[in-house]
């Protein structure tokens, strides 16, 4: 069943777009839905690593920055008109080596690219895509953080500050576009083997024992999760295990007291009006 509505309603084939598509996590989702019959748009900024991907999943290939809004724009607008609609838009392109805080290792710059990748990248294909998935009849949309944006990354600071920055405008977007039909989730991948982690950095990784997920197994759990029918959620994604909803704390606002409450907390503090007789 996940299958046929991964493959899109009444027998239409589906049409996928996914940014950050050249390699990674990117690259073997949109391989999952060319497998599945899908109509995959690989979008990247790495045009020969974009191409062979599209080529392998039979879709097409659109060169798109993702810190720019007019390609953004552009992306959603060619996914269209090559295949009439849309049904899944997973915004998924990411960098991290943000830097750090100190005199040595402060880098604005660095922070500028990281910020403008992972956040005001998302916000721009957030706004191109949402308003298109609606238009054609509702759909998914998923958005990747990591394990970083629902925990801490001392390693990299910034990057885990764009990870938490998505995860809350995935649950505050969720509520209004689940309205118009389109279901918005965050996907939180731990440890990946993916290009954003030096080859060195897996071995110490795996000589700690920690286990590495591959990045097939992260597209498999993230087409799950975009097939369901959940909506404003994140879900931690690690090597061996089902997909774990984050359980957020729920918060409620503090209420004025009423106006029965203020009168006897009035009276009960108010000095008694008794007075003793003197002689």
């Amino acid at each position: 069943m996940r299958q046929q509505r991964e493959q899109g309603q009444q027998g239409r084939r589906q049409v996928v777009v996914v940014t950050g598509a050249a390699s990674g996590i990117g690259a073997a989702v949109a391989r999952h839905y060319g497998a599945l019959g899908a109509r995959v748009v690989v979008a990247d900024i790495d045009e020969a690593g974009g191409r062979a991907v599209a080529e392998e999943a039979g879709g097409l290939f659109v060169r798109t920055d993702t810190t720019s809004e007019a390609d953004n724009q552009a992306l959603i607008a060619a996914a269209v008109e090559a295949y009439g609609g849309l049904d899944l838009v997973h915004l998924n392109a990411g960098v991290g080596d943000g830097g750090q805080f100190g005199e040595d290792d402060y880098d604005a710059e660095r922070q500028h690219r990281v910020l403008a990748v992972n956040l005001h990248g998302v916000m721009y294909g957030l706004h191109a895509a949402l308003p298109a998935l609606a238009a054609h009849g509702g759909g998914a949309l998923l958005v990747t953080s990591s394990m970083a944006g629902v925990g801490m990354a001392p390693f990299d600071p910034v990057y885990a500050a764009t990870k938490y920055a998505v995860i809350g405008l995935v649950r505050s977007l969720a509520p209004t576009w689940r309205e118009r039909g389109v279901r918005i989730n965050a996907i939180c991948p731990g440890i990946v083997r993916t290009p954003i982690l030096a080859p060195e950095a897996i071995d110490y990784v795996l000589g700690q024992g920690l286990a590495v997920a591959e990045p097939e197994e992260i597209a498999a759990s993230a087409a799950e999760i975009a097939a369901g029918d959940t909506a404003g959620q994140a879900y931690v994604l690690q090597a061996g295990r089902e997909p774990e909803r984050v359980e957020f704390p729920r918060l409620t606002l503090a209420q004025m007291p009423s106006l029965a409450d203020r009168a006897a907390a009035t009276s009960s503090s108010a000095p008694s009006s008794r007075t003793s007789a003197c002689s």
